[in-house]
C-alpha cells in the first residue's frame, strides 16, 4: 500500500500530538517494510524529521494547521501521490479530501469547553472558530474509514457528542518514552530556573482546561505548612503562562511558584529525576502522557479524578476531585510527609508502564491501516 501520514505536527514542540506523530512514525519504520509511506511535514519540522527506511519518504506540506490553505490546498497534493490510504494523526483533515483516510481522535476538549477563556482570539472570530471546530470534526469523522483514538473514555465521548458508531472507533493507547541519559549540568539548570528547593512538578499548557489556577491555590495553603517547597510549573511562554504569571505575583508567590517557559527533554528529564511528586490536576484529557513520563522516572503522580485519568493511570496514582483545593492541599502535605506511600506508588507507577508501548501502538495502528 501507499499510506500518507500528516505529520505537520510532529515533533516535541507541538505537545503531546507531536509526540504522537514522531513516535508512532518512529516505530513504523522499525517494524514495516512492505508499505510505502508518505510523511507530509511543515517547513518548520521538515529537517527534524530524517526518514531511516528507505520505504518512508518526507514529503513538504507546508499548509498551516487550522487554515484555510489546509482545506483547500492540502487534498491537491495528497492526491498527487495517489496514495491508497492517509492518516491524519490530528482532526483536522481537509474535508474535501476524496480518498480514503482514518483519523486519529486525541480528545474532544474544544467540544466541553468552548468558552472564550480557551483563546486570545476576539469572541466573535472565537465563535466562528469553534463552528468551524465543530463542522471539520463532524465531517471527517463521518467520512473517515475508521477513527483510531487512545482511550476508552475518549471513545465514548467521540460516540456520545458526534453520534458515531462504536464499531468504527479504535482504542490504541500511546506509548511513554523510556528515560535516556543526559549530559544537561542538572545542578547549573536548577539555578539557572531559581530552583533551591524540593519542589513539586506539572508539565504541560496552561490551558484553562488543565486547572492550573486550583494547583496554585493548593499549592498557596500547602506552604504555610511546608515552606521548604517550590512549585514547577514547565510550558512554552504564551498568554495563558503570562496570565498565570500575574496571578502567581499578585498573590506574591514568585520565588515559590516558578515557570520555566519550553524546556528540551535532555532539561525535562533533570527535573523528573528530581522532583518530589508530579501533579496533574486537569479537568478533562484525553489520554495523559506527562504523568506517565514522570513515573518513567520514578517520580510519585498525584492526579485529577476527572476523565480518562484513573483508566490510564489506574491504581499507580493517588487521585483528589480537581476542583476541591483543600483536598489536594491535604493530599500533597500527607504524601510528601509519607516515605512509605511514596515508595509505593514508585513501584506501582514502574507496574504501570508496561500497560504502554509506542511499538505495540506502532502495530495495532498498522493493522488498521490493513483492514
Amino acid at each position: 500500500m501507499k499510506i500518507g501520514i500528516d505529520a505537520r505536527l510532529y515533533g516535541t514542540k507541538h505537545g503531546g500530538l507531536g509526540r504522537y506523530s514522531e513516535n508512532l512514525i518512529k516505530q513504523l519504520e522499525k517494524i514495516d517494510y512492505n508499505n510505502q509511506y508518505f510523511i507530509f511535514l511543515q517547513k518548520s519540522n521538515f529537517d527534524y524529521y530524517q526518514p531511516q527506511n528507505k520505504n518512508f519518504k518526507k514529503v513538504l506540506a507546508d499548509f498551516s494547521v487550522y487554515s484555510f490553505k489546509e482545506q483547500l490546498l492540502f487534498p491537491f497534493l495528497l492526491k498527487k501521490y495517489k496514495l491508497d490510504l492517509v492518516h491524519f494523526a490530528h482532526f483536522n483533515a481537509p474535508i474535501f479530501y476524496a480518498g480514503k483516510f482514518i483519523v486519529t481522535i486525541h480528545d474532544l476538549i474544544i467540544s466541553h469547553y468552548a468558552d472564550s477563556r480557551a483563546t486570545t482570539l476576539n469572541p466573535i472570530i472565537y465563535k466562528i472558530k469553534v463552528w468551524f471546530y465543530r463542522l471539520v470534526i463532524k465531517i471527517v469523522t463521518k467520512k473517515s474509514a475508521k477513527i483510531i483514538t487512545v482511550s476508552e473514555y475518549t471513545k465514548k465521548d467521540i460516540i456520545k457528542l458526534l453520534n458515531i458508531n462504536d464499531s468504527k472507533i479504535f482504542v490504541t493507547y500511546e506509548g511513554v518514552d523510556l528515560p535516556k541519559e543526559s549530559n544537561i549540568d542538572c545542578a547549573k539548570l536548577k539555578n539557572d530556573l531559581m530552583i533551591t528547593k524540593d519542589f513539586l512538578l506539572y508539565v504541560g499548557s496552561a490551558y484553562p482546561h488543565k486547572n492550573l489556577e486550583k494547583l496554585i491555590l493548593a499549592f498557596e495553603d500547602v506552604i504555610v505548612q511546608k515552606k521548604n517547597l517550590q512549585l514547577v510549573l514547565v510550558g512554552k511562554k504564551n498568554y495563558f503562562y503570562n496570565r498565570l504569571e500575574k496571578i502567581i505575583k499578585d498573590k506574591k508567590l514568585s520565588n515559590d511558584i516558578l515557570l520555566t517557559d519550553y524546556l528540551s527533554d535532555d532539561e525535562l528529564s533533570c527535573l523528573y529525576k528530581t522532583a518530589k511528586l508530579y501533579i496533574l490536576p486537569s479537568l478533562i484529557e484525553g489520554f495523559g502522557l506527562p504523568p506517565l513520563e514522570a513515573q518513567s522516572y520514578g517520580l510519585p503522580v498525584l492526579s485529577s479524578s476527572a476523565t480518562c485519568l484513573p483508566e490510564i493511570l489506574g491504581d499507580s496514582a493517588l487521585y483528589f476531585d480537581p476542583n476541591n483545593t483543600t483536598e489536594l492541599t491535604k493530599l500533597i502535605i500527607n504524601t510528601i510527609n509519607n516515605q512509605n506511600i511514596i515508595a509505593d506508588l514508585k513501584i506501582k507507577g514502574f507496574d504501570n508502564l508496561g500497560r504502554y508501548s509506542w511499538s505495540k501502538c506502532a502495530l495495532e495502528t498498522i493493522k488498521q491501516y490493513q483492514s
